[in-house]
């Protein structure tokens, strides 16, 4: 079983956590929820309280297939000063799993110095803080590197994730099941 590390901070985008937790449990893949707060309560932008499964900080040795950010302005601001997170974010792209963010968290893999010649795409806004060009479109997956634009995009990510995770199989036999595009 394929296993993913979700880091909530305090701020996180409501709608991309819980897509890419819902949607990989579907598919069969071990997700941890993991608060970089003292506790395991998260408060989202929009104000949902959220309880993680851990600690980031009890579960952040661990290994995982992919390691995958929700956006959100404060959210994503939570998580790049994280040095902890981010420094196990380089880990797990030298190891050869996958880094995954959408909306405002690419910019979290590009502190992070993981982003190489990989095409990436952020919410708009924050494309300025890319030391790179970002295509204006909802998905690209590029080797180890999956990003996603933002809200609306969350599901597309999501299987995406799936996809690359698991297979394409079970990225179109979820998509059927929520009655989702997927191509």
């Amino acid at each position: 079983m394929k296993k993913a590390l979700v880091p909530l901070a305090d701020g996180f985008e409501d709608i991309e956590a819980v897509s890419i937790i819902d949607v990989l449990r579907r598919g069969g893949v071990e997700v941890v929820t993991a608060s970089l707060a003292d506790g395991i309560s998260v408060l989202s932008a929009h104000g949902i309280r959220m309880d993680a499964d851990a600690r980031l900080s009890d579960v952040l040795e661990e290994k995982y297939d992919a390691i995958i950010l929700p956006g959100g302005g404060e959210g994503t601001k939570n998580l790049s000063e994280c040095e902890p997170l981010l420094e196990r974010l380089r880990r797990q792209k030298a190891e050869g799993g996958f880094v995954c963010a959408i909306c405002a968290a690419p910019t979290v893999l590009e502190l992070a110095e993981v982003i190489e010649d990989e095409t990436v795409t952020c919410y708009p806004s924050c494309a300025p803080e890319m030391a790179r060009p970002v295509k204006p479109v909802p998905v690209i997956a590029d080797g180890q590197i999956i990003t996603g634009q933002g809200p609306g995009a969350a599901t597309l990510f999501s299987l995406a994730v799936l996809s690359n995770l698991v297979d394409e199989r079970t990225a179109h036999r979820v998509a059927n099941g929520m009655i989702a595009e997927f191509a």
